[in-house]
C-alpha cells in the first residue's frame, strides 16, 4: 500500500511551486469528511494569489497549493470539491474535504471545463444570486470589465440565471464582439466613455472599480432601481469618492461581493447549480498540463491552466 503521494507545495512565499513527495494523508475517521483522488485542479488567480503569501489565507509554509478542483470518491462518483475550508492543498494526488463541500458532477460533464471555471464563475454567479434582490424577470445587466476572465464568463453566468439584455463595458471592441453581447460600450479615458450608450439597466456587475464606476453611476436617471455589485478593482483603484447627490436622487443599492459578504452555507447551496450551469456553457480554451510540470508552468500567463495527475 502506498505511503506517499505527489502534490505542489511553496516552500517560499513568492516563489513557484515544487513538485515533491509529501506523506499520504490516512482515510479521514471523521464521517463527515472524504477523501478524494484528485483528478483536475485549476490555477486561478485566487491560487496564485495565495502562493504568494499576500492572501488573508496564506498563513504557514510549506502552503498547500490549490483550493478546487474535481475529485473520484471511494465508490467512484466525480464531483466538485472546494478544500478551502481544510486549507487547500487541491494540486495533490489526494485531498480531504467536508462531504458538504462537494457536488456531482452531472452526466456527460466535462471534467477539466468544471475544474478550470467554476472558481472563476463563482463571482458573479454569487453576485447574481446572493447579493441582489428581486431582480424584474428578464433583467438588464451591465458587465463593466467583461473581457476579463471572470467577466466574459459573467455572460453566460447572467444568462443562465435569466438575464434578457446584457450589455458589455469594455476596452478591446473586438473581444466584446465575441461575447454575444446585446450591447456593448467601449471604454475610454476620463470623460470620454458615452456612458449614455449603456440604456437603462438593472443591475451592475462591476469588475473594473475606480473612476469608471464613479462615472457610470453619475448617468444613472430617477425612476429605475439599480443595483450595483462591486466585485472587482482591475483599474488598480480601491477607493472611490460618490457624491452624496447620486444616492439621494436614484434608486441606487450598493454592495460588494465577496467570500467575505457570504458564508459556506450559502456556497455550498450554490455550488450543485453553478456546476450543472457550467456543464452547459460555451466552450472555453483550456490548457491542461500535467502537475509534475507546475514549477514551469507558473511562471507563464494568458491562459486558463487545469493540471491534471
Amino acid at each position: 500500500m502506498a505511503t506517499t503521494m505527489h502534490a505542489a507545495q511553496v516552500l517560499t512565499w513568492g516563489q513557484a511551486p515544487q513538485y515533491t513527495t509529501v506523506p499520504l494523508p490516512a482515510p479521514p475517521s471523521d464521517p463527515s469528511l472524504i477523501q478524494l483522488k484528485v483528478l483536475a485542479t485549476g490555477l486561478h488567480r485566487v491560487v496564485r494569489s495565495r502562493a504568494s503569501g499576500k492572501h488573508y489565507s496564506s498563513t504557514t509554509l510549506p502552503h498547500a497549493v490549490g483550493i478546487d478542483g474535481v475529485g473520484l470518491t471511494p465508490d467512484g462518483q466525480e464531483v466538485y470539491f472546494a478544500a478551502f475550508a481544510t486549507g487547500g492543498g487541491s494540486f495533490s494526488d489526494v485531498v480531504t474535504v467536508p462531504k458538504d463541500d462537494t457536488a456531482p458532477l452531472p452526466a456527460g460533464a466535462d471534467r477539466l471545463k468544471i475544474a478550470g471555471l467554476v472558481n472563476a464563475a463563482l463571482s458573479s454567479w454569487m453576485a447574481l444570486r446572493c447579493r441582489c434582490e428581486n431582480l424584474p424577470a428578464g433583467f438588464t445587466v451591465l458587465i463593466m470589465g467583461v473581457t476579463s476572465a471572470s467577466g466574459r464568463l459573467a455572460v453566460q453566468v447572467a444568462r443562465a440565471q435569466g438575464a434578457g439584455r446584457v450589455v458589455g463595458v469594455a476596452r478591446d471592441v473586438g473581444a466584446m464582439e465575441a461575447l454575444g453581447l446585446d450591447g456593448m460600450v467601449q471604454l475610454k479615458g476620463p470623460g470620454e466613455t458615452e456612458w449614455e450608450a449603456v440604456g437603462g439597466v438593472d443591475v451592475v456587475l462591476d469588475y473594473v472599480y475606480g473612476p469608471p464606476a464613479v462615472e457610470f453611476l453619475k448617468t444613472l436617471k430617477r425612476g429605475r432601481k439599480v443595483q450595483y455589485v462591486h466585485i472587482g478593482s482591475l483599474s488598480g483603484e480601491v477607493e472611490i469618492m460618490l457624491p452624496g447627490a447620486i444616492l439621494r436622487s436614484t434608486d441606487l443599492t450598493i454592495r460588494g461581493s465577496g467570500q467575505g459578504s457570504f458564508g459556506g452555507r450559502e456556497l455550498r447551496k450554490e455550488a450543485p447549480a453553478l456546476v450543472a450551469a457550467i456543464g452547459k456553457f460555451a466552450e472555453e480554451k483550456i490548457r491542461v498540463c500535467e502537475l509534475k510540470d507546475v514549477e514551469k508552468v507558473w511562471g507563464e500567463s494568458g491562459e486558463r491552466v487545469v493540471f491534471v495527475p
